[in-house]
């Protein structure tokens, strides 16, 4: 699963942590009786480790997997094109930070606001968390599909030229990640859940729809997330975010298979203004 996915099940979680108090809630594929873990389970006092569940203690197993998520529709997918249930929508998960996280995530604060006084004759205005690209690169079964849902480098390095000389740019550290000139890329290395501790301290968090736009509903943060025509923000979004969605007879496309015209046309059509504009207004207001 993606960390997207495992942040959108917290919540579920918590909810049925709530319904039986004392059983060990895990996660995984009921039938193949696999329990999972993740980065984002970690520190959750609502999810039993893999490695403390006591077979001999009641257990209560929540079947979500990679061919059982609520958002799919499985039966009207193919290997071309996801499809998705429309009358599904995302309720904001769940992150709970480690002390070292937090302390990890206050260094690279620190080093990022004394990079900012160091080039800069004037104080921000705010803090941008940007991330525009997944970790899962440019694999062969994720290539078509993180092409289709991308705006596009050239969209995203006008958007950070626009906005870099008024606002500290901070961006998530990994080997998928691009460069982009005006961003700020700490000399500590991080994960993901520090780069989420990061976005806790942040004004915004700016990039495409996929996990760290989950992790700033997760921690209830203002955002501007590209959807493109891939998927729709009612599926995968969270309506106190502003959801940059391109509304099209052909969307949500889901193209898996190929590289979509389609989701080319969204990238010409959603301009850098529009964007600009939208980072803009919430940031004042």
């Amino acid at each position: 699963m993606g960390l997207g996915d495992d942040l959108m099940i917290t919540a579920f979680v918590e909810d049925e942590k709530k319904k039986y108090p004392n059983k060990q809630i895990v996660i995984g594929n009921v039938k193949e009786k696999i329990i999972f873990d993740s980065l984002i389970f970690q520190n959750n006092p609502n999810i039993t480790p893999i490695n403390k569940v006591d077979k001999n203690k009641p257990i209560h197993f929540i079947n979500y997997h990679n061919r059982n998520r609520p958002y799919f529709d499985y039966q009207s997918s193919n290997n071309d094109n996801w499809k998705w249930n429309m009358n599904f929508s995302p309720t904001p998960g769940k992150l709970y930070f480690k002390e070292d996280e937090k302390t990890t995530a206050r260094k690279i604060l620190n080093e990022a606001k004394d990079h900012w006084e160091k080039n800069n004759n004037s104080k921000f205005k705010a803090i941008i968390f940007f991330e525009s690209t997944s970790a899962k690169g440019d694999r062969s079964f994720y290539y078509n599909k993180m092409k289709n849902k991308d705006w596009g480098e050239s969209n995203w390095k006008e958007l950070i030229l626009r906005l870099k000389n008024e606002y500290l740019l901070i961006q998530t550290k990994h080997e998928k990640t691009k460069k982009y000139d005006g961003l700020f890329e700490s000399s500590i290395d991080f994960n993901f859940r520090v780069a989420c501790a990061i976005m806790n301290h942040c004004d915004i968090f700016l990039g495409s729809e996929g996990g760290l736009s989950h992790a700033a509903a997760a921690l209830h943060k203002k955002a501007v997330v590209y959807f493109g025509g891939w998927i729709h923000p009612k599926v995968t979004g969270y309506n106190f975010h502003e959801n940059i969605y391109f509304d099209n007879f052909k969307s949500p496309c889901g193209a898996v298979g190929y590289i979509c015209s389609h989701c080319e046309e969204a990238r010409k059509t959603i301009t850098v203004d529009n964007v600009y504009n939208k980072v803009i207004s919430i940031l004042q207001n």
